[in-house]
């Protein structure tokens, strides 16, 4: 017989074979769990039982028990996501952590923050990293407070009256540094670099250079976004 080593058919048959082997696993996965589900839910009620459709010959349909395994399967789907989720976050804290070299809880707060704004997490990080370096008491010479280095005056754009006290609390300061930049990212459609621009000169000085057809760049936004293939948002 010919040697179909190598061959179309014998790749064919090959890529047959695996497509049953995964239809297989995926079969019997489900049917594990379908199994579990009625091996642990609650006994039919006679009044359930009532409820059954008979059809012709023996097959028997308890439309409580269907509606009740159901239940339970989008009940199941809705925590496998949910620990996905998790999952992720866990990663992400982590893997954070030990690049910055920061604690998981500082890493927490910035990944959730992060998240609740709209911002890119990594984004966040690089922009946090270079403003304070972690230091959540960070004061810069002008004034800029904090972990994202907010100026007082535009704290209080977001948060009427805000102390500079309640700026070096960290979550604090997180939330409204971040939803400042989302704003800009949104206003500069999309353009990291010239929101980022914006956070660090101001508004004002980056509308003037640009007007006068000038590079309003002072290398900030090269050095936050350098590596980054990201576009600033999650959503």
């Amino acid at each position: 017989m010919k040697n179909l080593h190598g061959t179309y058919v014998h790749r064919g048959d090959g890529h047959r074979r695996r497509t049953r082997v995964k239809h297989t696993v995926l079969a019997l996965s489900f049917f594990g769990a379908l199994a579990f589900l009625l091996g642990n839910r609650e006994p039919v009620t006679p009044d359930a039982e009532a409820a059954s459709v008979v059809g012709g010959g023996s097959f028997r349909i308890n439309l409580s028990t269907d509606r009740t395994l159901t239940a339970q399967l989008d009940s199941a789907r809705g925590e496998l996501d949910l620990m996905r989720v998790e999952l992720d976050r866990a990663k992400k804290v982590i893997g954070f952590s030990s690049q910055y070299g920061i604690d998981a809880e500082l890493a927490g707060q910035i990944v959730d923050v992060a998240r609740s704004e709209g911002i890119d997490p990594e984004l966040a990080f690089r922009l946090v990293n270079l403003e304070s370096e972690f230091n959540p008491h960070a004061t810069s010479p002008v004034g800029a407070l904090g972990l994202t280095q907010l100026m007082p005056s535009t704290a209080r754009d977001y948060v009427k009256g805000i102390t500079a006290a309640r700026l070096y609390e960290p979550a604090t300061n997180l939330r409204i540094g971040l939803r400042y930049l989302r704003g800009l990212l949104d206003t500069y459609d999309g353009d990291v670099k010239l929101a980022l621009l914006v956070y660090n000169r101001g508004p004002a000085a980056v509308a003037k250079s640009r007007a006068q057809g000038d590079n309003p760049s002072n290398g900030y936004d090269r050095i936050v976004t350098k590596g980054y293939r990201g576009r600033g948002t999650v959503n």
